[in-house]
């Protein structure tokens, strides 16, 4: 029997705020253990908190970029399922009338656009951090407990591991592009639960279905909705039935094990938070902030190709990162082609970036250096194998394209006469091959060049070598 994978997902991303959701408290991350807390964010009897007006506001935008509706009155709620690692030990959150509501995220899938509908988005506070590497006890840190999070809220409308992991890089752009968070991975400002369940191929009615908490990496995501759509058929294809669970992915040994059997809504008895009041939010608050919305990624993508002549394909790796997109753009301004600087920025750039494990902002690369580099190879300067030599001493701050490359030796020779005398040399050491290509073997000239470039020391033009090997060959 075959069978076909419904997953649904809730992504939470932290708010790029200054300071916590309901007190002053920085959100900076690494602070010394317990140093970013104060008596509201640790639980103290008597303390009220007051909600961080920045919260709703990026909330709201992030609503309006994945097309929701906004709930004009809202109001937060008590979930009251027990957290360690909250010195209340409940959880505030929203229920029943959370910020956004309904919206969806346009993917691109092998069979074309695909809307991924958004049941809703509503914020609450993150939990601190258990450590448990501490002798036989577990010690808590309190700095990420009351940070803001958003949690964004998928329909069960994806039916593979990639289109789940086309959707989060597409979520994830939106969230970068509208600055509302900067969805560091490594340090927990964006991560997702994935629900899943599978079914008999034409079913209707949804499979039982499987929680896995806090996936840090969308390559965790891919990996555990593929190992639990397989675990899943096999307790079914055995004769046994799915059991409604939340369960741990272990990227280490690429499987998911059971950690508790799985809450609805009921299970955490929500009910009105009594120490903060509802969250109106008019029409005008509203159009503002719509105001404040930048070009999307999917609007980006489609003027690369209508107007700077991108492919599809290039489009949309270079429009899904923001800080890609920024340097692209930068650097076109400044009069390099486009599709030479897509080529560099998906090209060698990027590898640079994977080698190094780090973020664009991390490099030293700037526009300027970057359209410089592309000038001298454009100009025939430089050859495009020195432009590589030179880009990780560019990601590690020269400026002075012009000046490193000299100082490297790098320049090459273009002037005719120094060139011929080259030529004229290779074609009477290779008289084979001179042959071959008189008689039709058109590849000969390739090894002929190459024959210049040695003799040159890799200094000349490959281009105009080409050329004087044609004319004199006739």
């Amino acid at each position: 029997m075959n069978y076909e994978t419904v997953i649904g997902l809730e992504v939470h991303a932290e708010l790029k705020t200054k300071t916590k959701i309901y007190c002053g408290c920085s959100t900076e991350f690494g602070g010394e253990v317990n140093t970013h807390t104060c008596p509201i964010c640790v639980g103290f009897p008597g303390v009220l908190p007051v909600l961080n007006k920045q919260v709703v506001e990026y909330a709201i935008k992030a609503g309006l970029a994945t097309n929701c509706n906004i709930t004009p009155v809202g109001k937060q709620d008590r979930k009251n399922y027990f957290y360690p690692d909250l010195p209340k030990a409940y959880q505030t959150s929203q229920y029943d009338l959370p910020i956004c509501v309904g919206g969806y995220v346009e993917i691109e899938t092998e069979d074309g656009p695909k809307k991924i509908r958004l049941t809703r988005i509503h914020i609450e506070e993150d939990a601190g951090k258990l450590l448990h590497d501490f002798g036989e006890g577990t010690l808590v840190d309190y700095n990420r407990g009351g940070v803001p999070l958003i949690e964004i809220v998928s329909e069960p409308d994806l039916r593979s591991s990639q289109e789940a992991h086309t959707f989060l890089e597409q979520l994830k752009a939106i969230l970068e592009y509208t600055d509302v968070s900067d969805c560091k991975m490594q340090e927990g400002s964006l991560r997702c639960d994935v629900n899943v369940s599978v079914r008999p191929e034409g079913a209707t009615e949804f499979g039982i279905r499987t929680e896995m908490k806090n996936v840090n990496s969308f390559r965790a995501a891919v990996r555990a909705i593929e190992y639990e759509s397989k675990r899943q058929i096999a307790v079914l294809e055995n004769g046994d039935e799915v059991t409604q669970e939340t369960r741990r992915w272990d990227e280490a040994s690429g499987k998911s094990v059971p950690m508790r059997s799985k809450e609805d809504a009921q299970d955490y008895r929500y009910f009105p938070e009594p120490d903060l009041v509802n969250i109106v939010i008019d029409d005008e608050w509203v159009a503002r902030v719509r105001e404040t919305l930048p070009e999307l990624p999917q609007a980006r993508i489609k003027r690369y190709i209508a107007d700077l002549g991108l492919t599809d394909y290039d489009a949309g790796l270079i429009a899904s990162n923001k800080k890609l997109a920024v340097l692209f753009e930068e650097t076109v301004a400044l009069g390099a082609k486009p599709k030479a600087v897509s080529n560099w920025i998906l090209g060698d750039v990027s590898r640079i970036l994977n080698e190094r494990d780090i973020e664009l902002d991390e490099s030293k690369l700037t526009p300027q250096a970057l359209a410089s580099l592309i000038e001298l190879i454009e100009k025939g300067t430089i050859s495009n194998n020195a432009g590589k030599k030179v880009l990780p001493d560019i990601f590690d701050g020269c400026d002075d394209v012009t000046k490193l490359v000299e100082e490297k030796g790098l320049v090459q020779i273009s002037d005719d006469s120094a060139l011929m005398e080259i030529v004229t040399q290779v074609l009477a050491d290779n008289e084979k091959s001179v042959n071959d290509y008189k008689g039709g073997n058109e590849r000969a000239i390739g090894f002929l060049v190459g024959q210049c470039m040695k003799a040159s020391k890799g200094k000349g033009n490959p281009q105009k070598f080409n050329e004087l090997l044609k004319q004199n060959l006739g």
